[in-house]
């Protein structure tokens, strides 16, 4: 089959291949013939070595299409079946599961060590587990989660990653207050997704920041009440806030500095989120006296820190009931041909997401 290859940590484009198979299915796993799959940040930083993972490896991890065949012991899925792929699900069984933590389920990131696929060259990974820029792929039975009928697979797609971690990070980690004042570093898809959130929360005031015009413009469109580039924040910080900072702050970047920056513009006592997934060796410091003093919250939030299967059935009440735009998150559509392209207009941030059909 045809599949998107990185042989090589550090390639900034892809192999196109024809000779590519995914293995399996074998007990309780299943195979997935992929329709869409969404374009997110992290497959960059996965390539780039930012995000650890073993190559060689097909990326994508945000996908959705229909059950082709399952595995002995597989129950509740048959072929036919329309599913999006988690590629974080939770195990159900594992101490932060049974907390009701299930997006902190470390069992689940075991599969990430195990090859999803196979060529002449040897076995070839899937990013995170998964490995969605391929036309099929075999996935534990936990990562195929049914969707209904009404959801188009390119909407679904975008549910299985981005547009969970940034509507969670508002509604479930920050849990925004009505009447509050957030500003939002960094409107990608999931910045967007963060803007759409704070929104439904009944934030007053929400500033999108991002240094490339198209998606400031973007994030008004979405619900931002004021959009600025990096170098106008604090401006709007002392004119939005009279100088005392923002109620929230949500880092959506995964760097050092722009960390630093959500921590200077957030008020005494209020919260910092950090959605961005960034380098292990990129570290964040704050001196002891104003981590005491100022009492500001930090919190990290990882994939819309929640239940991501209710997370996954609310957004999709919200996106029917027209409370959010999914749709519009989708810039550009381009075949697994057209990869490369896509992978350069999402460096540049020219694209919000890239849909690839397949």
């Amino acid at each position: 089959m045809r599949a998107a290859l990185q042989s090589l940590i550090g390639q900034d484009k892809l192999d196109i291949v024809d000779d590519m198979e995914a293995v399996g299915p074998g007990p309780g796993r299943v195979r997935v013939r992929i329709r869409a799959t969404g374009l997110c940040h992290s497959d960059l930083s996965a390539m780039s070595g930012v995000l650890p993972q073993p190559a060689p490896f097909v990326p994508g991890h945000e996908g959705s299409g229909v059950i082709d065949e399952v595995g002995d012991g597989v129950t509740g899925l048959e072929p036919g079946d329309r599913v999006l792929i988690c590629w974080l699900p939770p195990c159900g069984r594992c101490p932060a599961c049974r907390r009701g933590q299930g997006h902190l389920c470390l069992e689940s990131l075991a599969n990430a060590g195990t090859p999803n696929f196979r060529r002449a060259g040897g076995d070839v990974f899937g990013f995170a587990g998964t490995g969605t820029f391929a036309e099929e792929v075999v996935v534990d039975a936990k990562c195929a989660v049914p969707i209904p009928d009404d959801v188009p697979f390119d909407i679904a797609a975008l549910i299985g990653c981005g547009v969970t971690t940034g509507l969670g990070a508002a509604v479930n980690t920050a849990k925004v207050e009505a009447g509050s004042s957030v500003a939002v570093i960094g409107c990608g898809g999931v910045g967007i997704s963060v803007v759409q959130g704070a929104r439904l929360q009944g934030a007053a005031q929400i500033v999108a920041v991002d240094p490339v015009e198209s998606r400031r413009g973007a994030a008004l469109r979405f619900g931002a009440t004021e959009a600025v580039a990096p170098d106008a924040l604090d401006d709007a910080r002392r004119r939005i806030t009279a100088g005392e900072g923002f109620d929230y702050v949500f880092e959506v970047v995964g760097r050092s500095t722009t960390a630093r920056t959500a921590y200077t513009m957030t008020r005494r006592g209020g919260t910092v989120c950090v959605v961005g997934a960034g380098a292990m060796d990129d570290t964040f410091g704050i001196d002891m006296f104003s981590l005491f003093f100022d009492e500001k919250k930090i919190l990290p939030s990882m994939y819309g820190g929640g239940d991501v299967l209710r997370s996954y059935e609310r957004t999709i009440a919200l996106w029917r009931a027209g409370r959010v735009d999914l749709a519009g998150l989708i810039t550009h559509r381009v075949p697994l041909s057209g990869i490369n392209d896509a992978l350069d207009q999402m460096r540049t941030g020219v694209a919000l997401r890239t849909c690839i059909e397949l």
